[in-house]
């Protein structure tokens, strides 16, 4: 049940309407979000049945022994056991005949940040079961984030009497609306007119074919993963829950650091929190370095244990761990900041990652080379496009200015949206519905992130 079909927009409806009926009786409310979320799952698959409550159930017996021991060895035995938990869940079924349909990566994630903040001393455990199962196991947030603090969605339940103001429900609907759009008009078109086809079989095409395919592959994964963001926000906002931006325009950062404070914020908040922190210590001048690249790594190999997530995490590793190196050698000196340095270095910032992506979405090694190498030819012919390469490159300029424009003219449309009747409001979804159906009539491609 992916947030792009319409079961699923009919079941956010029913537990929507079923939810704010009950608002008054909090405990039911949280109870009917715990059975939305395990139908949710046993939708994917009645294993997550048992997979869901069992480590549910262990994480929260281990976050209530971690809030009540003070001994030590007993406290890391404790968080062992809970990170060996979220590893399994993980790892499970990730290959072989033993592969889940639905991966448990972000409920694992999210999961962790309950019991590591508790061991840290940071948070204290939930106050009751049903809360803590009802945010680890939200159901927007299943499939690809945002990961959030358990800690910061349980007093989110607590609320009695809470009513859903005519703002927020319209700001609910712009984001879920606005996913939409960025999913279906956006990302699934580049990649089903371009992208698939090219790096599937790159040495069918000319080097100016393959250098748009990797530039509309970047816009394709940032269209895609961020529209099933705004949606998954714009749904816990439907249910009273605020959940974290993940992306904030993240191909105008000005250094890798700066990317990834833009660029899947949730997880890379995780990566720094959760794992980075958890390294050695500086024992010497060059281990905040080695830290970074062994972070990025395990960010990359978490992708899927391949040659090409690993380049990919080792280049951002690398990048991130040079810049940083930069930043030290250049402590106390004059900065200049002009309009035309930012802009070089937005480019430069850009293009690295362009490179990364190229590992990240290659099916293998040979692949990214073949597409490097068809790009170095410099044959930049377009003989080989389908008829409707224009059309791609217009999406793909679209794609492009829309991620440039102020932040203030995003802002501005969601108050301006949020003003207009709900008359105006609900045509307006439903020419959105409309051409969808018109425009991507083959359907839609599951999110990328859904695998990982």
């Amino acid at each position: 049940m992916l947030p792009s079909t319409p079961e699923y927009y009919c079941f956010l409806v029913l537990v929507f309407l079923a939810f704010w009926s009950l608002r008054r009786f909090r405990l039911a409310c949280i109870l009917l979000v715990c059975t939305a979320n395990l139908f949710f799952y046993a939708k994917w698959g009645l294993i997550y049945l048992v997979l869901i409550p069992g480590a549910a159930t262990g994480d929260f017996l281990i976050g209530r022994a971690l809030g009540r021991s003070q001994n030590p060895l007993i406290r890391r035995l404790l968080i062992s056991c809970s990170v060996l938990i979220n590893i399994g869940l993980i790892c499970s079924g990730r290959t072989g005949s033993l592969a889940l349909p639905l991966s448990l990566s972000f409920y694992a994630f999210q999961a962790l940040t309950y019991t590591i903040d508790i061991y840290r001393k940071d948070a204290q455990p939930s106050p009751g079961f049903f809360r803590y199962f009802a945010s680890v196991s939200f159901f927007p947030t299943a499939i690809a984030g945002p990961i959030t603090q358990v800690s910061s969605l349980i007093p989110q339940w607590n609320g009695k009497g809470v009513v859903l103001t005519g703002e927020e429900g319209s700001r609910a609907l712009f984001l879920i609306g606005l996913g939409l759009t960025k999913k279906f008009l956006i990302a699934d078109y580049l990649g089903n007119n371009l992208v698939n086809r090219v790096f599937d079989l790159p040495t069918l095409y000319s080097g100016g074919d393959v250098l748009v395919a990797v530039y509309a592959y970047a816009f394709q994964l940032y269209y895609d993963f961020s529209g099933y963001s705004d949606i998954a926000i714009g749904a816990g906002l439907l249910l009273g829950i605020r959940l974290p931006v993940n992306f904030n325009a993240p191909y105008r950062a000005l250094n890798i650091t700066d990317f990834w404070r833009r660029w899947h914020i949730s997880f890379s908040n995780w990566l720094r929190d959760y794992l980075y922190f958890s390294l050695p210590g500086p024992r010497t001048r060059f281990m905040p370095y080695i830290n970074l690249i062994v972070t990025m790594t395990i960010g990359g190999l978490w992708h899927g244990l391949s040659w090409t997530f690993l380049i990919w995490g080792l280049l951002h590793g690398v990048g991130l761990a040079g810049f940083r190196a930069w930043q030290r050698a250049r402590k106390g000196r004059p900065r200049t900041e002009s309009r035309i340095s930012k802009f070089a270095a937005s480019l430069l910032t850009f293009h690295f990652v362009l490179l990364a992506w190229i590992f990240f979405r290659a099916a293998n090694v040979e692949t990214a080379l073949k597409i490097l190498s068809q790009i170095a030819d410099f044959r930049f012919s377009f003989s080989n496009t389908t008829p409707a390469f224009l059309l791609v490159l217009l999406v793909l300029l679209i794609a492009v200015a829309a991620h440039f424009v102020p932040r203030s003219w995003y802002d501005g449309g969601i108050i301006r949206f949020s003003r207009t009747p709900a008359l105006i409001q609900s045509a307006a979804l439903a020419l959105l519905v409309l051409a969808i159906q018109r425009l991507a009539a083959v359907g839609a491609a599951p999110f990328i992130y859904s695998r990982f």
